[in-house]
Formats: structure tokens, C-alpha cells, sequence
């Protein structure tokens, strides 16, 4: 057996593989994975990720780096745990990206290949006329030249494990961070971080759902974002089957909800805001549905209420993290929402949390200060970058760079992210909340704040506004809806409108491009 010394430790591991092998050996014909038409029953899933772990095995040995650049798709999941099956490490990429940023991030994670679309291959083809030493692997039909076909790569294969030592310190994969700032980052996660917060997620919902026997969980979310990745394993974890969705359209988000009784999601809050605003949500059955989970992103208190008056029976979970942690850090349950609705909730088990000034000490409750992790699901490092390693997990905490406060029961309320607070004639705005007050305004889809310079107030603050589909609304209204709901200083000086924000692999906002966009145009 290849891997590490002391193989007869191997049975104590807690292994991404060894996840859905389980599920095979004790529920073989339950499905596991759903997607346009294909359904793998777990003992089917368990060959598959088997014959792609052995062919890579074979081809590359273990700790090979394998990415990946696909739409939401079988392939995905089924590469994620084949790779990981045999000591591998996966490097999921953005499909937004364009070619050069696609080719740093190859090199930079010292990737042997890349399963990629067949969507992708005006891309993939430029990366290879300047990488033609990476083996590169098709999903679908249309194969250029240069690369092999994904299906070729399993055929005659074993369906047999892999004859390899997986650990639960083993690296299994590296997500690479937003990059708003510099170039990204790529965070090393292990198969005990990532299994971890499973375990996490699992207990903390369980104290007030109760699980089924079978759970059908819906994927529409991008899957090469840590947050759907996660919850992707967090349903194998819990033997429940997995419906994937390539795109997110609205109807077919509905139709699927109805047609296969899925009784969890997992949504953004920028596609529960679109889903709200774009379909009838009534005219399908949604019974099904049990539990609704939010994340990725800071869930605005209008479209929580919306949700609940959308969904009344469904229970909503919102958690809050990042891509280094595993992604949760902290979770607002069901019956904690009343009167707290702007908080993000509790550290969940096993998450241990501080709130800290520019100096790591502790502030009083009610303060804002930057919040800081300790836990098994910190990740392992920047990879092969110690310095910003260093930084980052400095006197054995990880610096989050998100401002919070924390009240006297233990309610974490995000402020803003560190980088994005305004500072405008001495008094600090943030982002977030002036955010929240624009999206109580009746036809407002979305927006962004974000701080220009000013030559008297060294910043002063501005609105991004997306108007709902066939809403008209004026720079006016909008300073005026402010006027009524913030302090003076908080108000927007500037407002712009746009018909989309740009945002990251998270799905967050970038800020950074709309100062670009609008700092040096700015219209009253």
C-alpha cells in the first residue's frame, strides 16, 4: 500500500473517500448522485470515484495536485472524492476565470492536470499553448486534440479502493481565496478540516431538526465555491442524495423542489433575492422542503423576511465563515432569529472565537473588533506562502479580517469586512449596514457601498443600486430612503446605478472594482 508508514492507523482515519465507500457498503442502491437525467446509486458513485482515483494513482503516485474547471456537474463531485481517494489533492477553479488567471493558479498549485468542460475549451486551449506539459482531461463529448477524454480515463479501470493510505492530515484540497486584493491565495484544507465541518453543521442543525432517513439535498450554488463543496460533503456524510443543478434558473430550481421532493437547499443570498424577484414561487409545490440553508454571503434583513413569508414552513439556518475555515464559523438557528435577525449566531461546536483589537486584546462586548478562529477546520496554511501563513495565523489564532461585534449572550453581528470600512470626517462607516437599510427600499434588487474620495471628509460615502426588473428609482429617492433610517454621516453623497455587480468566486460583491468603476466619475 502506498502513503505513509504505520498503514494499520489507517482504520482510525476520518477520509473523504472512505465517506461514500461506507455509504455503499451499507445503502448500495440508495441514490447518491442526481443530475439531467443521471442517476448514480452509491454503489455506482463508489466504482466510479474508485476507477478515477486508480487512474490517476497509476499515472501520477499519491499528493498529485488535480484541478478542476466545470459547471456544476456529476463529474465535479465524482473528481472531488476519486481524487481524494487516492491521496490526491483537488484544485477546484473558478469557471469565470479567464485564461491567464486560470494558468496562474495551475502553476501556483503545481497541478499535474485539469478536468475541464468541454465549455471551457477556448479557454483550455489557450492555457495549453502555454502549459502543453499538464495532462489535460475532457468532460463531454466535444475533445480537442490536445486532451484525452474524461470517460477513457475510467474505462478498464479498477473498481476496486485504491491501493493507497489516506490520513485525516492529508491535504485533499486547495480553494483558492477571492483575490479582491493582490493576487489569490491558495488555503490548504485537509480531509479532517473539511469532515469536520460536517460534523459541526450536522450537530448544530440537529438541535432543532430532526433528520430523516433520507434527505435530498439541492446544489445549485457553484460547486467549485468552498461553501456548496462543503455542504456537497456534508450530504455524503449523511448518506443523503445529492441533486445537482448545472445553472441556477429560477423554474428549474422550483420544478426540481416539486418533482423530487428535495427537503434541503442551499442558496446565496444574492440567488434568494433573484429567486424572490423572478418567479411565482406559489404555483409550485414545496412541501417537501424542511430546511433552507443561507451563506456565502451576509443575508440581508428584508430577504430574510421574504424568504420566511415565501417558505413559511421551511426552516431557515444562517451560516457565516470563510473559504480558510472550512468554511463555518458561526451558525443563527431557527428559533434564535426573532429579534436578532441582523446576527450571524453562535460559534458552532467545536469553534472557539474571539473578538480583538488591532493589538489581539479582547474588547468589551458590544465593541467592534476583528474576529479571530481557533478549531480542527482552520486551515492547514497558505500554500507555499508562509509569510501570508504567518500573518494569518499569528499567536495560533486565524485573523478573519472581518469587523464584528459581539453582544453579552454570545451573538456575533458582522460589521464589515476590515479593508471596506469608511472613513469619512473621522467617523467610521460600514458598508454593511448602510447596505441593509437600502435593501428594505421596495425596488431595490441589489446594492454596494462603497467609500470615494473626498476632498473635505477624506471619504465620503456611495450607493451602487441595482433597481428591480422594471423599477425606476432616482438618486434622490435613494439618499432620501437613508435620510429617514441612518445618521447623517452615514448617507450616501453619491449614488450610481448599474444593471449588475460584479462579484468573486464567493459570490460576494468586489468593492474594489466598483472604486475602480465610479471613484473617479461621480455624479450627484
Amino acid at each position: 500500500m502506498e502513503g505513509k508508514e504505520n498503514h494499520s492507523t489507517n482504520m482510525r482515519q476520518l477520509a473523504i473517500g472512505e465517506i461514500v465507500s461506507r455509504n455503499a457498503r451499507k445503502m448500495p442502491g440508495r441514490e447518491a448522485i442526481v443530475f439531467e437525467g443521471r442517476r448514480y446509486t452509491y454503489l455506482e458513485f463508489d466504482k466510479r470515484t474508485n476507477q478515477l482515483g486508480n487512474a490517476l494513482l497509476s499515472r501520477y503516485g499519491r499528493s498529485v495536485k488535480v484541478a478542476q474547471l466545470l459547471f456544476n456537474c456529476s463529474e465535479q463531485v465524482e473528481g472531488y472524492v476519486g481524487i481524494a481517494k487516492m491521496g490526491g489533492v483537488s484544485v477546484p477553479l473558478n469557471f469565470r476565470l479567464i485564461a491567464g488567471e486560470v494558468l496562474y493558479q495551475l502553476e501556483d498549485s503545481d497541478a499535474a492536470a485539469l478536468i475541464f468542460g468541454e465549455e471551457f475549451n477556448q479557454v483550455v486551449e489557450e492555457v495549453h499553448r502555454k502549459a502543453p506539459h499538464l495532462d489535460y482531461f475532457c468532460v463531454g463529448g466535444n475533445v480537442p486534440e490536445f486532451a484525452i477524454p474524461y470517460e477513457g480515463l475510467l474505462e478498464a479501470r479498477a473498481t476496486e479502493q485504491p491501493d493507497v493510505a489516506v490520513f485525516d492530515d492529508d491535504d485533499a484540497f486547495i480553494m483558492y481565496t477571492s483575490g479582491t486584493t493582490g493576487k489569490p491565495k491558495g488555503a490548504v484544507l485537509t480531509h479532517k478540516n473539511q469532515l469536520m465541518n460536517a460534523i459541526n453543521c450536522l450537530f448544530e442543525m440537529s438541535t432543532e431538526l430532526h433528520w430523516l432517513d433520507h434527505e435530498r439535498g439541492q446544489f445549485v450554488a457553484p460547486l467549485f465555491h468552498e461553501a456548496a463543496l462543503a455542504l456537497a460533503l456534508v450530504g455524503l456524510y449523511m448518506n443523503a442524495t445529492l441533486h445537482i443543478l448545472r445553472f441556477f434558473e429560477p423554474e428549474k430550481i422550483m420544478r426540481q423542489i416539486e418533482e423530487d421532493g428535495i427537503t434541503i437547499t442551499f442558496m446565496p443570498p444574492v440567488m434568494s433575492t433573484f429567486l424572490l424577484n423572478s418567479v411565482d414561487l406559489s404555483a409550485y409545490d414545496t412541501s417537501s422542503l424542511r430546511l433552507m440553508i443561507s451563506g456565502a454571503a451576509i443575508l440581508p434583513t428584508e430577504t430574510r423576511a421574504q424568504l420566511a413569508r415565501a417558505f413559511p414552513d421551511v426552516r431557515l439556518f444562517d451560516v457565516f465563515g470563510q473559504t480558510e475555515m472550512s468554511p463555518v464559523t458561526t451558525m443563527l438557528k431557527p428559533s434564535q432569529a426573532e429579534g436578532r435577525t441582523a446576527s450571524v449566531g453562535k460559534p458552532v461546536i467545536n469553534m472557539e472565537i474571539r473578538v480583538v483589537d488591532e493589538e489581539d486584546n479582547d474588547v468589551p462586548a458590544g465593541h467592534v473588533g476583528e474576529i479571530i478562529y481557533r478549531g480542527p477546520t482552520v486551515m492547514k496554511e497558505y500554500y507555499k506562502n508562509p509569510e501570508a501563513t504567518a500573518e494569518t495565523l499569528r499567536g495560533g489564532w486565524f485573523h478573519s479580517g472581518d469587523m464584528v461585534r459581539m453582544d453579552d449572550e454570545g451573538f456575533v453581528y458582522v460589521v464589515d469586512r476590515k479593508k471596506d470600512v469608511i472613513i469619512s470626517g473621522g467617523e467610521n462607516v460600514y458598508p454593511a449596514e448602510v447596505e441593509d437599510v437600502l435593501y428594505r427600499h421596495p425596488k431595490i434588487l441589489e446594492c454596494a457601498v462603497i467609500g470615494v474620495f473626498d476632498q473635505v471628509w477624506g471619504e465620503a460615502v456611495m450607493a451602487v443600486v441595482v433597481p428591480k426588473p422594471g423599477e425606476e428609482i432616482t438618486g434622490g429617492e435613494v439618499k432620501d430612503w437613508c435620510a429617514e433610517n441612518l445618521a447623517g454621516y452615514k448617507k450616501p453623497k453619491y449614488v450610481e446605478f448599474a444593471d449588475v455587480l460584479p462579484r468573486n468566486a464567493a459570490m460576494k460583491v468586489v468593492k474594489g472594482e466598483l472604486r475602480k468603476r465610479y471613484g473617479k466619475s461621480i455624479r450627484y
